[in-house]
């Protein structure tokens, strides 16, 4: 039988991120897979990845202005577009790509308003191509168990979900210095971050998400800072003297990858990756409470703190055979010489910081049972990184189902939407009032 041919990839948005892609395409799967364009509004930035695709033994690939991105679509035989840009632009690139005849791969969230899931939504109905969303918590073996717990029946049916997530001083601050600061931009903590777990439990319940009601502010970062001690006058860290010793600003000359990719780039675009995260401007919560009604009858309670002194979650899932319980600590402080740095792998700056993994099962008259799970690794998101690409890209089986399409990524979307609409007006809102999915799909 004759090999199948490589699929063409081209990828937009040549930040930090891309370079997950970047490397699968180029060693683990390029047997099934070839990458053979980048396309930035920044031209150092693909430059930067090209040499490390060269260290890599890979041929560095055409680069192209992200203005010419159709352009590049067509000239390059295409076959599926990556998109990594700032998420107030994926829906342009996503439905470019589809009307190009080609099927896109995106970051979440897979937009950041309602318009933009409309064009994208109509397009994968009007092209008949393909829109995968990378969610990649489906993968970590500690989700992939909470999920098979749930079809097994063990806990019985759903009827209550509480989920806590927080980000510590370290990982929270810095999307707050970044471009994800601007609502406009990112959508909010709510879209960018959130629409992971509104993921999480869409695919756990096998449900999508009826009514929404939420409370959120900006608590710790921005102008805030100055009530609470924190506030410092600079705009941006690089070359500020009162940023030399404060625990919240980012040092890009000591993070030798985003130096290239941003310090160094900078003279280009302008944009700052290190601001000040109690500088003015921030439009963006970092406190939110949620409260979510699904269409079988379940609901969530959600919060997510964005300011915390350690990183993990907790999740319980209330059955009517019994409940279960998840606790992650992936580090239980921050170490005070990585306060200023981005986030890494749990621990990895200093030895002193800790965590540990806890999944309980609670039956009814039986004493509770841990479930130890296997398969979790160090390495992105608990190796949830490279077991999703396998999938996205090598086309491993998928009998989990954690794959996610466009309609997946729509309902995860329409959480975030609906809570930032009810903390704008205070009033509980329904999802299809911010867009009926099921009016564009059927």
């Amino acid at each position: 039988m004759p090999l199948s041919p490589r699929r063409r990839y081209a990828l937009v948005g040549a930040g930090a991120r891309a370079g997950l892609f970047l490397r699968a395409l180029a060693t683990d799967h390029a047997d099934v897979a070839e990458l053979v364009a980048l396309a930035d509004t920044n031209p150092a930035r693909p430059a930067v990845h090209n040499e490390r695709l060269r260290r890599l033994g890979a041929p560095p690939v055409p680069v192209y202005d992200a203005a010419d991105f159709t352009g590049m679509l067509k000239r390059e035989r295409v076959d599926v577009a990556l998109v990594t840009t700032v998420d107030r632009y994926h829906a342009d690139y996503i439905v470019a790509a589809l009307e190009a005849g080609c099927d896109a791969i995106t970051e979440k969230p897979m937009t950041v308003d309602a318009d933009g899931c409309r064009r994208i939504l109509e397009a994968t109905t009007r092209t008949g191509r393909n829109v995968q969303v990378t969610f990649n918590y489906r993968y970590n073996p500690l989700h992939e168990a909470v999920k098979r717990i749930i079809q097994s029946g063990e806990i019985g049916e759903i009827g209550s979900v509480h989920f806590e997530w927080l980000l510590d001083v370290r990982h929270g601050a810095d999307y707050f210095r970044r471009w994800h600061r601007d609502k406009a931009n990112s959508g909010g903590l709510l879209v960018h971050k959130a629409s992971h777990h509104f993921d999480l439990v869409n695919w756990w319940l096998d449900d999508e998400p009826e009514e929404v009601f939420a409370a959120g502010r900006l608590f710790f970062y921005g102008d805030q800072g100055r009530r609470h001690g924190y506030a410092r006058s600079y705009g941006r860290a690089h070359e500020a003297a009162d940023a030399a010793d404060d625990p919240f600003a980012l040092k890009l000359r000591d993070e030798p990858g985003l130096k290239e990719l941003y310090l160094d780039a900078e003279h280009h675009d302008g944009y700052h990756r290190d601001q000040n995260v109690f500088a003015p401007g921030v439009s963006i919560e970092d406190d939110m409470a949620v409260l979510v009604r699904y269409a079988g009858g379940a609901s969530m309670s959600y919060h997510l703190t964005a300011y915390a002194p350690w990183e993990g979650y907790r999740l319980m899932i209330n059955g009517s055979r019994g409940r279960l319980e998840l606790e992650v600590v992936e580090s239980d402080h921050v170490a005070p010489a990585a306060a200023g740095a981005v986030k890494g792998e749990p621990g990895a700056e200093s030895t002193a910081e800790r965590g540990f993994k806890r999944l309980l099962v609670r039956p009814y008259w039986a004493p509770p049972r841990e479930v130890v799970v296997e398969g979790l690794s160090r390495g992105g998101h608990g190796g949830a990184d490279v077991r999703m690409l396998a999938d996205l890209v090598g086309g491993h089986e998928d009998p989990l189902g954690r794959m996610a399409t466009a309609t997946d990524g729509a309902r995860a979307l329409l959480t975030g939407l609906a809570a930032n609409e009810s903390i704008r007006t205070g009033t509980a809102v329904r999802v299809t009032d911010v867009l009926n999915i099921e009016e564009i799909i059927r």
